[in-house]
Formats: C-alpha cells, sequence, structure tokens
C-alpha cells in the first residue's frame, strides 16, 4: 500500500503522529509512506523508520510572503502530484491539511466531521472516520490510522520509530529547553538560573539549545559565570534530536522539545501552567508532568492574563519553583 500523510506543524503534532504510523508500518509490512510537513519539520519525518519521502510545503512562510508562494505553489503540486496513492490521510483536521488531501492523487481520509478540529476539512475527504476528541492526541492518531487502514488499533504504549542521530557530545549531560513560542509558557527565567545553578553545583554538564541568534542573546545571561553551562545551537530538528537523544534528562515546558525527548526515549520533567497534560501531554517512559495548582491554571491561552497578585509572571508558574522541580528530576538522573 501507498500512502500520503498529511501532517503539517507544529513539532509535538508531528511527533504525535509518529507511534501511529509506527503501528501502520507493523501491521502492513509492505507500507510505503510519503509525508507532507511543514519544511521547518521536514527532519522528523526523515528520521522515521517507515517514511520513504518528505514533501516539504511552506503555508506559514507563504502567508508572510504570498510572492514566494506564486513562484513556488507549481512545484510544490508536481512533487505532491507525483505518484497516486491507495489512501491519502490527513491527520491534521484543518481546511489547509484537507486542501492538500484534496489536490493529490488518490483517495483521501480523515477525522469527521465532529472529530476534526475545523469540521470543513471533513467535506474533503472520501473516508470520513470518528474518533472522541477527549482522547490524547497520541491515542487519537493511532485510532485514525487504524481506522483508515484497515487494520486493529493497538492497545500497546506507543512506540515511536523516530530514529535520532548520534549525539554530538560525548560526556553525560542535562538539556534545558528554556525556549517556547507561547508567553504563557514561559518558565521565569529567575527560575531557569537556580535550577541551573543547582545543577551545574552538584557538577552536570548543561547545555541550553538554541535556534537563532535572537534566541542565544535571550539565553546568554544564564549561562554567566557557569564554565558547565554552556549553549548549543540546534538550527533544525535533526541537530536538536541528537542534543536531546543523548542527554540523561531534559527539563522544559510544554514544548515541542519536551514531546522529541519522549520519542528518544529520554526521560524528561515538563512544566505545565497554561496547558495541561490530559490531552497533548508528553508520554513515554520517564517523562513526568509537573502540574501549576492555581486557579485560572490551565487558561489555554497564548498570553498570560491574570493581574492578580503572584510571585512570578506568568503567576501560575509560582507553584512550580525550581526546587519542586529540582527534586523531580533526581529519579529520573538516578535511573539513567
Amino acid at each position: 500500500m501507498r500512502l500520503l500523510l498529511v501532517k503539517t506543524s507544529s513539532m509535538g503534532d508531528v511527533l504525535c503522529a509518529m507511534p501511529a504510523l509506527a503501528d501502520a508500518a507493523r501491521a502492513l509490512p509492505q507500507l510505503e509512506t510519503d509525508w507532507v510537513v511543514e519544511e521547518g519539520f521536514a527532519d522528523l519525518p526523515a528520521m522515521h523508520r517507515a517514511v520513504d519521502r518528505v514533501i516539504p510545503v511552506a503555508l506559514r512562510r507563504w502567508r508572510r510572503r504570498p510572492g514566494e508562494a506564486l513562484a513556488e505553489l507549481p512545484a510544490f503540486l508536481r512533487a505532491l502530484r507525483a505518484r497516486r496513492y491507495d489512501r491519502i490521510l490527513d491527520s491534521q483536521g484543518l481546511l489547509k491539511s484537507a486542501g492538500i488531501a484534496l489536490a493529490a492523487r488518490g483517495p483521501a481520509a480523515g477525522f469527521d466531521r465532529r472529530s476534526a478540529r475545523e469540521p470543513g476539512a471533513a467535506l474533503a475527504y472520501r473516508h470520513r472516520h470518528a474518533v472522541p476528541r477527549e482522547r490524547h492526541a497520541i491515542e487519537r492518531q493511532r485510532a485514525l490510522f487504524a481506522a483508515a487502514l484497515g487494520y486493529g488499533c493497538p492497545e500497546t504504549p506507543p512506540e515511536y520509530g523516530l530514529l535520532p542521530p548520534p549525539p554530538p557530545l560525548p560526556q553525560p549531560y542535562l538539556v534545558l529547553a528554556v525556549e517556547t513560542s507561547w508567553p504563557s509558557k514561559r518558565w521565569p527565567a529567575a527560575y531557569w538560573r537556580q535550577l541551573i545553578e543547582t545543577a551545574a553545583g552538584q557538577g552536570a554538564a548543561i547545555y541550553l539549545p538554541w535556534l537563532d541568534e535572537a534566541q542565544r542573546e535571550r539565553l546568554r545571561p544564564l549561562t554567566a559565570g557557569l564554565p558547565t553551562v554552556r549553549l548549543h545551537p540546534t538550527p533544525d530538528g535533526k541537530a536538536l534530536a541528537a542534543l536531546i537523544g543523548g542527554a540523561r534528562a531534559l527539563v522544559a515546558p510544554d514544548t515541542g522539545a519536551a514531546h522529541l525527548a519522549a520519542a528518544c526515549g529520554v526521560p524528561a520533567i515538563v512544566l505545565y501552567g497554561s496547558t495541561s497534560p490530559d490531552r497533548t501531554g508528553t508520554a513515554g517512559p520517564g517523562q513526568v508532568h509537573l502540574r501549576a495548582a492555581f486557579a485560572c491554571s490551565p487558561c489555554f491561552g497564548r498570553d498570560c492574563s491574570y493581574r492578580g497578585p503572584a510571585v512570578v509572571t506568568p503567576g501560575c508558574y509560582g507553584t512550580l519553583p525550581p526546587a519542586r522541580v529540582w527534586a523531580a528530576l533526581q529519579p529520573l538522573l538516578a535511573d539513567r
């Protein structure tokens, strides 16, 4: 069977689809899979053992630069339509992903109207499948793949099928993924500094990944005066997977880096303030979810709107101080 998978973004969503594809590859040994994904995340499907071809798309960039869309869209459509597929599976459930599925050659499948994140997307599919939205994102993906491709949905723990490259560093180290795109998810810089000082005081080598120069400059004060704490460039998903894949453990807010740790089998402390792990939390061995205990948490807002008394900003993180994170990290380091 030749499958076209449409799951374009973001990093966490892409990673949450990987266990489902690993299920499908085990159930259907002859499966050949092409994956349509945003260009910024193309390295991630390329590391999956069941993916034959990655087809990058630049919807995010094209929205900002329409001229580039006009120039590049024909080449993307040629790549998309170069093969005919036995099944096209849009596991994103958005209008933009449904449009890609509709443009490809072959019968499309996806969530039904009640299950899709944008109900109108279901109009693009020949085959529609009901999957309760209350289920965890990984289990929703696994159920959708099983229904669309015709095999029984496994009840085993998720196995990602990701093959990260060798780690770039020889010595044992921790990774602290400080950066996040949502302001409401940003654990306070003073808390990061306290945690870093505590870990460095115990002799730990610590690496902070950075994507661009702006991130690098924001992170630099966290390493000042601490020789065992270093900034490490991770310009793409492959570099980030290599760094995280070799770590003893990771600490991060609710970001794609946390899901990448789970996919690489690396223990992680994941901090949930404005969000919740109930439907989108990391899944796998050694994944520890620390939830804020605050009146408005989780709010699921990109920006913190709380204006009452608080120890830090965002206020919910006052219930997740560095001492609590360090205490939760100790068993992971001992096991590792």
